[in-house]
């Protein structure tokens, strides 16, 4: 086999339509662009997205970071307070993700969780959380506890 006997596959190569080369070529005349009309004309082509005299789609769309939504980004987390944890733990000592799902605190366990500074600590307790206040911690630790940060 050489070069010079190398051919496409039947069928994979297909000559480029002329159109406006008379009726015999079957898009003679109008060549494909009908009658009149904005298609019709040279250089008569509408933008992307047109839609004629309707509002454009992507104008009737809200803008992604307009006034009143919410940051693409942005992090959902379980709001537990420091009355709660006292509430539900009122013994203190280690207190985990895990243990606060037990106790039903958390109302989604697919959500991290973050504990807040509101209420008042008044046994030492070892905090395991994904996320914690600067208040709830200085609270904490005033208490004789620790606070011990952990991924989600």
């Amino acid at each position: 086999m050489k070069l010079n006997d190398l051919k496409p596959a039947e069928g994979s190569k297909n000559s480029r339509k002329r159109v406006g080369r008379g009726q015999a070529a079957g898009q003679g005349k109008t060549a494909g662009r009908g009658y009149k009309g904005q298609g019709a004309r040279s250089g008569g082509s509408t933008r992307l997205y047109h839609q004629g005299g309707n509002l454009p789609f992507f104008r009737r769309l809200p803008f992604i970071r307009g006034e009143g939504f919410s940051p693409l980004n942005t992090v959902d987390y379980n709001e537990i307070n420091l009355d709660q944890l006292q509430e539900s733990f009122p013994q203190g000592g280690l207190i985990t993700p895990e243990m606060m799902a037990t106790t039903s605190l958390v109302r989604n366990d697919r959500l991290p969780i973050v504990v807040l500074g509101r209420g008042e600590v008044s046994v030492a307790i070892n905090l395991r959380t994904h996320r914690v206040s600067a208040a709830a911690k200085a609270k904490i630790e005033a208490a004789g506890g620790s606070v011990e940060l952990v991924e989600f």
